[in-house]
């Protein structure tokens, strides 16, 4: 038995007084109604009509349930309307993940003016420089810097992010600038992560060229490697992003331009669902038109 559509049948018989009436109402059968009813009557136990050929009438018992079935239609309709205007405008708990400091330096500041725009959401940012899994994890949306790897996600390109190769202006005039990665074998390097590569990886003719470097200084996070790089400890390849802002400074220096690896998409993913929350589609498309035109 469909309890819902069940009262939805008895509270409509009650208001019009007819089971040929409440059919009519209903848009479907006399016997559907009768039936329907019946299957009410045997699941609570009790009659709640006197039904004669002529008329029907409400029991004690009707009388006394019908007000608490009507509040269970009301809340359903509330509910329904509820979600129907979410459906159109953003709004509730969004989980969003995204790397540290493409987080802090990128994503937060976006996060910030879409919330300004959509004031009914609300959101949590957790910044991990480590895989995460969108659907374990419970997060809405992720962005991540490589290629889609989970059938189970759905991935948008917000942009590509070049893998560079710097060195402080005062290192370089000491020890020279490199013209090929060959030129790199063995000099000393600060890596910002315990888990890098031993190679560092170039392109040249379309072939990957892997280079060997001493591993002089290593962080867990990127920041101090990038301000130990520009102090002369080294060369350090980072993303594009990272290090743009020293180099505008003229802190650092690119090098080997010309071999650098294929760049990295940039990728707003989020699970591959038929039906999203607004606040999710929108949140997908505040960060496709945030990050169009941007150089990263």
């Amino acid at each position: 038995m469909d309890r819902f559509k069940a009262m939805q049948t008895f509270v409509q018989i009650a208001d019009q007084g007819s089971l040929t009436r409440a059919a009519e109402a209903l848009g479907t059968s006399l016997p559907a109604v009768v039936r329907s009813l019946a299957s009410l009557e045997a699941h609570l136990g009790v009659r709640l009509f006197h039904r004669t050929t002529r008329r029907v009438s409400l029991t004690e018992e009707g009388r006394h349930y019908l007000p608490s079935a009507r509040e269970v239609l009301l809340a359903a309709d509330a509910a329904d309307l509820a979600l129907k205007a979410e459906a159109r405008e953003p709004a509730g708990q969004l989980t969003i993940t995204a790397p540290v400091l493409f987080g802090h330096m990128y994503v937060a500041p976006a996060i910030v003016r879409f919330m300004q725009r959509h004031a009914k959401v609300r959101c949590s940012v957790r910044l991990y420089d480590r895989p995460v899994s969108l659907l374990e994890e419970g997060i809405d949306v992720g962005i991540r810097i490589s290629p889609l790897e989970d059938s189970s996600l759905v991935a948008q390109k917000l942009g590509t992010i070049r893998r560079v190769v710097v060195a402080s202006p005062g290192y370089l005039a000491v020890h020279g600038t490199p013209v090929h990665p060959r030129d790199l074998h063995g000099a000393p390097c600060v890596r910002g992560r315990v888990d890098a590569p031993a190679q560092w990886l170039f392109r040249e003719g379309g072939k990957s060229v892997g280079v060997t470097l001493d591993n002089r200084l290593e962080f867990n996070h990127i920041a101090p490697a990038i301000e130990a790089c520009a102090a002369g400890m080294g060369f350090g390849s980072f993303f594009s992003y990272q290090v743009m802002p020293h180099v505008a400074q003229g802190r650092l220096k690119l090098v080997l331009e010309d071999y650098e690896p294929e760049p990295r998409p940039v990728n707003v993913i989020y699970p591959n669902a038929r039906l999203l929350p607004a606040r999710t589609r929108a949140f997908i498309e505040w960060m496709k038109m945030e990050f169009s035109g941007t150089r990263l």
